[in-house]
């Protein structure tokens, strides 16, 4: 099976180094030139036509980082969309609303194209292992087409159900609760600074008991050593979050927990921290203002 990436990024790439492990031949794209380079030492191919190598694989992964680049990638002015032929699946695993899944979807169906609604939840090094969590949505016989990539993907393939779309809308819920816990375990560990206490042993001892949960040692363990380059953007989530928001209000839901912290990623963004890693949201809280 050939099969391409555009979009290799800290998740795409990742993905792609993945794949040449596990012995496959991908072809990568992006707009960065420089991170299509980095990938060719492990083995992906840089096809100088892009459109021709879609055309010549039985699948393209599209890792972008939302539905505008995702619509782009497809329909826009240099559109694969056009170009592929019928039965090619096209794998979508960028975190975008379930409407734009569908709407996606949709359009490539009028070309007889396929789509697979397969976001990913794990961060980078997971992907790389092949431990990240894979969230599939699509037709049975398209997932059954795809089953060897997916496999080579990662170990942790969770089939959702036939309904393109709810793969975007299980991330959605996950990327939520990753969003609460994160806001969770950096105003805690505020809180404990302000109190005067050891960070690291302070994350030692909530490690080990009720308070612990997975994204909040590994942001905060990079926060307190200072490490703030970004695994994650902290635009990342601030844009999950809005997005399970905006799912949660058109299904009538109103949480007491989605809301706050989805504010609270929306104002670090605000305050500069865009460019860093989400574990910066234990900076943004020890600042002064958010003390008052």
């Amino acid at each position: 099976m050939n099969v391409g990436i555009v979009g290799v990024g800290n998740m795409g790439g990742a993905m792609a180094q993945r794949l040449c492990r596990q012995g496959w031949t991908p072809w990568v794209h992006d707009v960065d030139a420089e991170k299509v380079r980095c990938l060719m030492p492990f083995g992906a191919l840089v096809p100088v036509d892009v459109a021709q190598a879609a055309i010549e694989s039985i699948a393209t992964i599209i890792c972008v980082v939302d539905a505008a680049q995702t619509r782009d990638v497809l329909f826009g002015p240099h559109g694969l969309a056009s170009k592929l032929p019928s039965g090619h699946v096209v794998v979508l695993c960028s975190t975008i609303a379930p409407h734009d899944v569908e709407t996606i979807a949709d359009t490539l169906a009028e070309r007889g194209i396929s789509a697979l609604d397969a976001p990913m939840s794990g961060g980078p090094a997971r992907a790389l292992e092949g431990s990240m969590s894979l969230m599939v949505a699509g037709a049975d016989a398209v997932v059954a087409r795809c089953q060897p990539l997916l496999n080579a993907l990662s170990g942790q393939v969770f089939r959702i159900s036939q309904r393109v779309g709810d793969g975007a809308r299980t991330k959605l819920v996950n990327n939520l609760l990753a969003g609460i816990n994160l806001v969770g375990a950096a105003e805690v560990m505020a809180l404990a600074s302000r109190m005067g206490l050891d960070l690291g042993r302070t994350l030692d001892v909530v490690e080990q008991s009720s308070g612990q949960s997975w994204i909040g040692s590994d942001r905060m363990r990079r926060a307190i050593a200072g490490d703030l380059a970004p695994r994650a953007h902290m635009t990342l989530l601030a844009k999950d979050t809005r997005l399970a928001q905006e799912a949660a209000l058109q299904v009538g839901f109103a949480g007491p927990l989605g809301a706050s912290a989805s504010a609270v990623f929306a104002a670090a963004v605000a305050a500069g921290l865009e460019g860093l890693d989400d574990a910066a949201l234990l900076t943004f809280l020890l600042r002064p203002k958010m003390a008052a």
